[in-house]
């Protein structure tokens, strides 16, 4: 077979089998046997020099003119394998718009933020607005204008966490209590009548055991005018109660002492799980132990800029955290600073 019949059957050949390639790895077998260094036109270009030198001319035209017609088959059908691979590769990825959508994960409030505004919205709606207090505190801010002198035993009440200061600077605390706050909001409205709310956190260096942390939520209420009484008081609680706990939630206080109060009572709630017919939340008493309260003590009113003979108020500071673990029965308190999303999950 002379070198033209042979590019004529290398060219029809190269066509068929092109044609049944149909994945990219075939294509690139293909142009290797066809294309490639040792491929069929490059051993028929190698054979011209076998050639009369008059035939030559002739029959380069003619392999240069296979190799031309092959290059441009195989790009064809590159092309064409391609389109076709990206429409597999598509199908296989396809969306089924028919099938269920999945529910995305949302975030919620922590409990505790829960808590704090069914709290703040109880209390609006008897005319008290929220008032925010620094958490670092002077000393005096913390005890000694809320009755706490120097010398006091009450002091000892709370274990506190003092701030490094320079020498000769007056001593600085992590908050105790939110109480600090009452002498921050009178000394910014005498004399006209109060009513606030005081949430925030406060800091103990405390063991940590499961009814009790170094650092806790705290509120306190207060409200300051004329002919404020103990009735006042105690009707402010009743209502708390029972928009936290149910309308047939009572209360009851049992006199107690607090430096920065006089009298002092501390309030408990009736057990809103057994009925008050006694259970282990409520230590089969049929009470629940809320937090402390009483009438401003007439000291604190004249170091808010009050005169004590003209005005008297009532204040109480309850935790956050510990109507929470009433309501929803929670055993230990280190659950709220856990991060476990077992349990805050719960409360979505």
């Amino acid at each position: 077979m002379g070198l033209l019949e042979e590019l004529t059957e290398v060219e029809q050949q190269g066509r068929q089998e092109l044609t049944a390639v149909t994945d990219l790895a075939a294509l690139a077998a293909w142009k290797s046997a066809y294309l490639g260094k040792s491929g069929a036109v490059t051993r028929l270009s190698r054979g011209l020099g076998g050639l009369p030198a008059a035939d030559r001319p002739e029959a380069g035209k003619r392999v240069n003119a296979l190799r031309n017609t092959l290059e441009t088959a195989y790009a064809e059908a590159e092309a064409r394998l391609k389109v076709m691979a990206q429409e597999a590769e598509l199908a296989a990825e396809r969306i089924d718009v028919t099938l269920p959508g999945r529910q995305p994960s949302v975030g919620h409030l922590h409990l505790t933020n829960q808590m704090l505004r069914k709290i703040i919205a109880i209390f609006a709606e008897i005319g008290f607005q929220v008032w925010e207090s620094r958490e670092v505190e002077l000393d005096d801010y913390n005890f000694g204008l809320l009755n706490f002198p120097l010398d006091h035993p009450a002091r000892d009440m709370q274990d506190t966490f003092y701030v490094d200061m320079p020498p000769g600077a007056p001593p600085v605390v992590l908050r105790t209590h939110t109480s600090p706050g009452q002498i921050h909001a009178m000394r910014r409205y005498a004399p006209a009548t109060l009513r606030v709310l005081l949430p925030g956190k406060c800091y103990r260096n405390e063991q940590v055991t499961a009814r009790s942390e170094m650092m806790f939520h705290q509120f306190e209420f207060l409200a300051v005018g004329r002919h404020i009484t103990l009735g006042d008081l105690k009707g402010t609680l009743d209502f708390f109660a029972k928009r936290m706990y149910g309308p047939e939630t009572t209360t009851r206080l049992r006199p107690s002492y607090f430096p920065f109060t006089e009298p002092s009572a501390e309030m408990d709630v009736s057990c809103y799980l057994c009925r008050q017919k006694g259970c282990r939340v409520c230590k089969y008493s049929g009470w629940l132990e809320i937090g402390g309260c009483g009438m401003v003590h007439p000291n604190v009113l004249r170091n808010g800029g009050y005169d004590p003979t003209v005005f008297s108020g009532f204040a109480g500071g309850f935790g956050i955290e510990r109507p929470a673990l009433i309501k929803y029965g929670i055993d230990d308190i280190r659950w709220f600073n856990s991060g476990d999303l077992r349990f805050i999950e719960q409360f979505g």
